[in-house]
């Protein structure tokens, strides 16, 4: 049975699903969280002149969001490898097949007042079960400060493969923690 759903309105508890992204609605909601995020976390580190394009990206395989009682508190997505990713190269390598087998994780976040319902988990499932059906093996980078999200991918099984520094700009220099997903080749 898939986990996508969590809690049962008949238990008086608020529902909880998992469901893919779907029109401009869903992504107004999204900036809406992330912008929250943003000022909690300062996920993401820079904040994006268009947030819906940057939540969109080109190379994206699928994206979900997570709801409770129908208001979206979540979101996930999963893309070719790209321009400045570094954990499909660190896992392709070890694994000793090409990074178009890999796919990555990207854009998770919570909205701060849904925490703790393990809704990041869910999100990062379903993007693991979707990379899994295309055949594809799941990576993500994360910037090494986000304790909490690195937390979360350790918990769920997630090999750490390096930790590297890298330039995102004139002066900006972050350093990074490369995963790749439980099972599969190294």
């Amino acid at each position: 049975m898939r986990r996508d759903r969590v809690a049962d309105a008949a238990e008086g508890h608020p529902v909880l699903r998992v469901r893919e992204r779907a029109g401009e609605r869903d992504l107004e909601a999204c900036v809406g969280v992330l912008v929250q995020v943003h000022k909690v976390d300062g996920y993401p580190v820079n904040w994006p002149a268009l947030p819906a394009d940057w939540l969109s990206g080109a190379a994206t395989l699928g994206a979900w969001v997570a709801e409770v009682d129908g208001r979206i508190v979540g979101h996930v997505g999963l893309a070719r490898s790209g321009a400045g990713d570094v954990a499909p190269g660190l896992w392709s390598e070890r694994a000793g097949v090409g990074v178009e087998a890999a796919a990555v994780v990207s854009r998770l976040f919570v909205a701060p007042d849904a925490r703790g319902h393990g809704i990041g988990a869910l999100l990062m499932g379903r993007a693991v079960r979707e990379a899994r059906a295309r055949g594809l093996h799941p990576v993500l980078d994360v910037v090494s400060s986000d304790a909490s999200a690195a937390a979360l991918y350790e918990r769920l099984g997630w090999q750490l493969l390096a930790v590297v520094e890298q330039e995102w700009g004139p002066g900006q220099r972050v350093e990074l923690r490369s995963y790749a997903g439980p099972g599969g080749a190294p």
